[in-house]
């Protein structure tokens, strides 16, 4: 119906075909003067009163022209027109018709089908534009929601900027009046909330996020894994950590959890080596192991062991004053004997000494361990303070299993042991903690 150098309301000859579904299509096409001269390049969306077409279309359409009216800023397409065509060639119904500006580039999503790969530094870059977009629009009052934040709506123009286009999901003064619309959004982009028709100004950093993930790993979230609600993207990216952590915490499912505005969000990324990463695996019930993992890096902190693990003390607390008795009866029957009562007051508390080192110091115990593709780190610590550290080359490790121990009583952590046969053991675990940290440790190293 519509076709190249065609000539729409007097105005715009139609240039190029840049997208259509059942009731909408989007044109490249040029601005025409009083004298039918060609003038600046301006994009169309038409969408057609036609039957198959839903009212909420229509809403969101009229909406979309309302909206992008009122907004005045550098990465977003300018408002030019808008108007209906009732005497299209071929056509038995209205067309509804939002002229704006034309921005020449490629969206990222171009760019990820022709298998761009974006850098570390692309994707900060690529976030901090949008996040800059996005407090402008979060500011205006009422607060202006995008609600459809994805690739294909990002294009990279030829200043090497990023804009957003595509307002067609656009939500404005229903933020403040409280009202519900009509559930948009692109699968593996949206959150819990918008699913549910409620959008917040966390909604559009949470697709944000999905679409960084997008970005980093070359998948779209919808076709990558989730773990409680999560996408699993961690293990896929060889970035820095902090980085990673910082849009874990966009992409947080129960919004509560989220940050929550575009200018917090944009103070988190300088300062994201602080950020504590989003709990992404099953650990067991009242654990406190703390693990950052990434495709490059693997950082594990085993804490202290708890109150559970102090029954030993209460043992030893029991039994001295038993023991010690002892040692006083045994001397008096021996008629005082200095050699026994050296023995007894010499070599007992040695032992007991001894078995206070070997089974109560760990309670106290700390490990961390930091792994990266070539070395690997292990750290002693004692009430905080590192005691004893060991280095060694990654490809050196040959095996991991629970600790063997060294008495009955004395409490296991996990061993690394390298080729050469050199060991390094952790601070004290509870069984199950052993079985899952060696699982975690040798799914990293691919064991």
């Amino acid at each position: 119906m519509l076709e190249s150098g065609q000539v729409i309301n007097n105005r715009y000859r139609l240039q190029k075909k840049l997208g259509q579904d059942t009731s909408r299509q989007t044109w490249l096409a040029r601005f025409l003067d009083a004298q039918q001269q060609e003038q600046e390049e301006v994009v169309l969306k038409l969408l057609t009163l036609s039957p198959q077409m839903q009212w909420d279309e229509h809403k969101l359409f009229e909406r979309e022209a309302a909206v992008l009216k009122n907004l005045e800023h550098p990465r977003i397409p300018k408002y030019k027109d808008y108007f209906i065509v009732e005497n299209l060639p071929g056509s038995r119904f209205l067309w509804f018709v939002l002229v704006q500006s034309y921005i020449p580039g490629a969206s990222l999503q171009e760019l990820l089908d022709q298998g761009y790969h974006f850098s570390e530094s692309q994707v900060e870059k690529i976030a901090v534009e949008i996040l800059s977009i996005l407090v402008y629009l979060h500011e205006l009052q009422p607060p202006v929601l995008h609600r459809d934040i994805k690739p294909s709506n990002l294009i990279l123009g030829e200043d090497d900027r990023v804009y957003l286009v595509d307002f067609g999901a656009v939500q404005d003064k229903a933020v403040a009046e409280g009202v519900t619309f009509t559930v948009v959004g692109t699968y593996g982009y949206v959150p819990i909330e918008q699913f549910a028709g409620r959008a917040e100004p966390a909604s559009d950093l949470y697709a944000l996020g999905a679409t960084l993930i997008h970005l980093l790993t070359g998948r779209a979230p919808a076709d990558l894994p989730y773990r409680n609600s999560r996408i699993e993207f961690a293990n896929l990216v060889s970035v820095n950590l902090g980085l990673i952590n910082w849009v874990g915490k966009l992409t947080e499912p129960n919004i509560a959890d989220r940050i929550s505005t575009a200018k917090e969000a944009i103070a988190a990324l300088k300062s994201k080596q602080t950020l504590s990463p989003p709990i992404t695996t099953n650990k067991p019930t009242g654990s406190k192991i703390k693990i950052n993992k990434s495709a490059s890096q693997l950082e594990i902190k085993l804490a202290r062991r708890g109150n559970k693990s102090l029954r030993a003390f209460y043992l030893v607390g029991i039994f001295t004053p038993f023991l010690w008795q002892t040692i006083q009866f045994i001397n008096i029957a021996i008629n005082g004997s200095n050699y026994v009562f050296w023995f007894y007051s010499t070599i007992i508390p040695i032992i007991i000494i001894t078995l206070i080192l070997v089974i109560i110091l760990p309670v106290f115990g700390e490990t961390d361990l930091y792994f990266d593709r070539d070395n690997f780190e292990i750290k002693w610590k004692l009430f905080g303070l590192c005691y004893w550290r060991k280095r060694g080359k990654t490809n050196l490790i040959e095996k991991l299993y629970k600790q063997q121990p060294k008495t009955p009583l004395a409490p296991m952590g996990i061993t690394i042991e390298l080729i050469k046969g050199k060991k390094f053991t952790t601070t004290p675990l509870s069984t199950v903690e052993r079985h899952w940290l060696i699982d975690q440790i040798a799914d990293w190293l691919k064991f």
